[in-house]
């Protein structure tokens, strides 16, 4: 190398820092986040609002969920196969797992807005278990809409 060209310098004149200050300011920030964890985890936190407050309606919402996927999935088979009966019980099975997939979040969080959501999802999961038993004949379709029924059930259960 020439004296024209330089060599990258790992001085402190260079970056104000050196390697040793580093790896103590990240141990340092290390053992700060580890200390905010704990005194999270204290016997003093309330862990309360934690879990689900409804767990008997969560239940019911998931297991909807399962069994709408269920029911699309066979009502895209119909599809596939040239049938299309299937296509409003479709329609109201995908609104249905929208709402309920909300209504599971919304629930998991303990959400100020559970009791306003619960009343779109009642009606949304009867507009969906009235279709459903259209198509009683197929078991997706009947699973589907006892599932919906759950629901309907367990929120008059828990919010009513």
């Amino acid at each position: 190398m020439s004296d024209t060209q330089s060599t990258p310098s790992h001085d402190t004149a260079e970056t104000g820092l050196s390697r040793r200050q580093v790896l103590l300011g990240l141990g340092a920030a290390a053992a700060a986040a580890y200390a905010g964890q704990s005194a999270a985890a204290s016997p003093h936190h309330d862990h309360s609002k934690h879990t689900a407050q409804q767990p008997g309606l969560l239940n019911a919402v998931n297991t909807c969920l399962d069994k709408g996927q269920r029911c699309i999935a066979h009502c895209l088979v119909s599809f596939k196969e040239g049938d299309t009966a299937l296509a409003e019980c479709a329609a109201k099975v995908h609104e249905m797992h929208a709402v309920c997939d909300a209504f599971s979040y919304l629930l998991s969080a303990n959400s100020d807005y559970i009791k306003g959501f619960a009343a779109v999802c009642e009606q949304v999961c009867k507009d969906c278990e009235q279709e459903c038993l259209k198509h009683d004949e197929h078991i997706e379709c009947k699973q589907c809409a006892e599932a919906c029924a759950d629901v309907v059930d367990q929120i008059a259960l828990a919010l009513k």
